[in-house]
């Protein structure tokens, strides 16, 4: 029988230069026939067709435009299949470069502890090199997973920056991560562009915990009272050792909970001896 008509093209660029397209190949597939098919390409209100050259580089239905691609032009895009019973043609989509950039995942992403903090990991990395020439802006999510689950948890406020602490997380773990990249507002334009592949995970462990087996927490009033006395702590913990400072910032709240840690341990080693 004749061919059907490819449906679902999408199209992505990755340097603004390029432009990848795949495509399906309708319901029956090749219908038992040896199938060819052309993607074609022009610019939407002037231009000759232009046929894409190199097929299969994204997959059996793909093929790449590697350069001489116009910014700030829609294009119109169409597949053509053919046998020797017939043709079909696609239904026509139109976009603009601008809109449907990609990039490779973030490079160079790196996990690791915070200090001796036992419920935190900090996540760095650096922007995708592709674009670096480009003026563009980007955002990030991250995913991350326990060693012993498939469960992904994804942190989506990440924004703009190429660092990120993960808190909350279990002590003496292993933790898997990976970061994406979108990248959006290049050259003014106002729709985001298209998330990359998520990176290789990257693994990395929590401290353990030195806490006591078995040990009770305290409930009602004396949570209260740990709470007030804790404070106390941190309080005289900032007048010794911040010299005035009136900033208490992240990095010192840190500080003290690695000291206040430290403390629990020396206690618990203590109350272990004879």
């Amino acid at each position: 029988v004749p061919p059907e008509k490819p449906v679902n093209i999408t199209c992505w660029s990755k340097n603004m230069k390029d432009l990848t397209c795949k495509w399906a190949p309708g319901t029956e597939g090749e219908t038992f026939l040896h199938t060819n098919y052309t993607l074609k390409y022009k610019r939407r209100w002037y231009g000759q067709d232009n046929t894409c050259q190199e097929y299969h580089t994204a997959g059996t239905y793909s093929c790449h435009i590697p350069k001489d691609l116009a910014l700030f032009t829609p294009y119109e895009i169409w597949v053509e299949a053919s046998n020797r019973l017939g043709v079909a043609v696609s239904d026509v989509v139109m976009l603009d470069i601008l809109d449907v950039v990609t990039t490779d995942p973030p490079s160079d992403v790196h996990v690791s502890r915070v200090g001796d903090l036992e419920d935190q990991l900090s996540v760095r990395w650096s922007s995708p090199p592709a674009l670096k020439d480009f003026l563009f802006q980007a955002k990030y999510q991250i995913q991350y997973r326990v060693e012993d689950s498939s469960e992904w948890k994804v942190v989506d406020d990440v924004g703009n920056q190429t660092s990120c602490r993960l808190a909350g997380l279990r002590p003496g773990t292993v933790y898997f991560v990976q970061v994406r990249c979108n990248p959006f507002s290049i050259y003014g334009s106002k729709k985001a562009g298209i998330w990359s592949d998520w990176s290789n995970p990257t693994a990395a462990s929590t401290p353990r915990s030195e806490r006591v087996a078995g040990g009770c927490d305290p409930k009602g009033g004396e949570q209260n009272t740990t709470l007030r006395r804790e404070l106390k702590q941190f309080f005289g913990w900032v007048k010794k050792h911040a010299y005035g400072c009136s900033n208490l910032g992240i990095k010192l709240y840190d500080q003290w909970r690695v000291w206040l840690q430290k403390s629990h341990k020396a206690r618990n080693q203590v109350g272990k001896e004879p």
